[in-house]
């Protein structure tokens, strides 16, 4: 096991002192720094991006071939961590605790330490680890003239109000997998430049509400569906990756319970935990939403695009596209069309 010490009075300070211990190459592009690693230390990429007003990203794409333990001061900077977990898993302490809290997959953390505090961020050897990671300055924070946290819950605001670090604070996130989802998008952006730090930035705030949604929903106590254990909410997550991916395909409530080996009122439950909808008004989602991007990026007509996305008529397709935007599937085209050639 190997420890790096953290003397950070910035993110950046972070991704710099760990890439100087490991051996990496720190490449900046419009705002953008990434560190790369191929070595005998590991393989992969920790990314961090600054956004005004004291909030920023350092987002963990990487494989560790080596157990590291971050030992981070919170001595000059000591912002409110909100971590997620997208894949593999890791663990935290504070100095003053002698056991670590392991954090899973689909798994959070929100966590802050006291001035001259030590937080330890323990990463496992061999363990592919995609960890979102989104640090609050409060300083910077609380200038925001649209930063009103006196509608937070009372400890979350405690927290954004302490600018002097004195409270120790840390709180581990149940299972959430409409997170995963926000995570995933910031990996998928394709922008360059300034329109890509744009993108991420939206959805940096995207999930912080995510987080503090969650913390609010925890800590009023409501908690997950007790219909469903974790394991048959991850693999109705697996089912909606499906879906998402393969919309075409002929689903049916009653093959995806026999094929998943879940009861059809297990699958309902946990679609309306997940996404707020039933499995087929989830199959309409992401069906309506691909035709949307098909007529927004292809030369396909209307009837192509409704056979290619799994719906077998035209006049439902373009009843159900118009109550969901408010404009046939025609006119919508038509819009699109006109704006390419102003």
């Amino acid at each position: 096991m190997i420890e790096i010490v953290i003397h950070p009075e910035n993110t950046k300070d972070i991704l710099t002192q760990i890439s100087t211990h490991l051996e990496g190459e720190i490449v900046e592009e419009w705002g953008e720094f990434t560190m790369t690693l191929d070595n005998i230390n590991g393989k992969g990429k920790i990314t961090y991006i600054p956004f005004d007003w004291g909030v920023n990203l350092l987002d963990f794409d990487i494989t560790f071939y080596k157990e590291f333990i971050l030992k981070i001061e919170a001595d000059v900077y000591n912002p409110i961590r909100f971590m997620y977990n997208l894949e593999g898993y890791f663990y935290h302490r504070f100095g003053e605790q002698l056991t670590e809290r392991r954090t899973e997959q689909f798994q959070s953390v929100i966590f802050t330490n006291k001035i001259k505090g030590i937080n330890y961020l323990h990463f496992p050897k061999h363990e592919k680890l995609k960890v979102n990671s989104i640090q609050i300055v409060r300083k910077d924070f609380m200038n925001k003239s649209t930063t009103n946290v006196a509608s937070l819950n009372k400890k979350l605001h405690e927290l954004f109000v302490d600018q002097d670090y004195e409270n120790r604070y840390m709180h581990f996130g149940e299972l959430n997998l409409k997170m995963a989802d926000d995570v995933r998008k910031i990996h998928k952006v394709k922008a360059k430049g300034m329109l890509r730090v744009l993108k991420i930035e939206a959805k940096v705030y995207e999930i912080l509400s995510l987080h503090i949604q969650q913390h609010e929903r925890q800590t009023s106590g409501k908690e997950l569906p007790v219909s469903l254990s974790k394991q048959e909410l991850r693999t109705i997550k697996t089912i909606c990756d499906c879906i998402q991916k393969e919309p075409a395909q002929p689903y049916a409530l009653g093959d995806l319970s026999e094929a998943y080996g879940l009861s059809q009122a297990k699958l309902q439950d946990g679609f309306k935990f997940l996404y707020k909808r039933t499995v087929t008004e989830f199959i309409r989602h992401i069906r309506l939403e691909k035709a949307r991007h098909f007529i927004k990026t292809t030369d396909l007509n209307i009837s192509q695009i409704v056979y290619s996305i799994g719906f077998t008529s035209r006049s439902y397709f373009s009843k159900i596209f118009k109550e969901k935007y408010g404009v046939s599937p025609n006119e919508f085209k038509k819009q699109i069309t006109a704006k390419v050639n102003v």
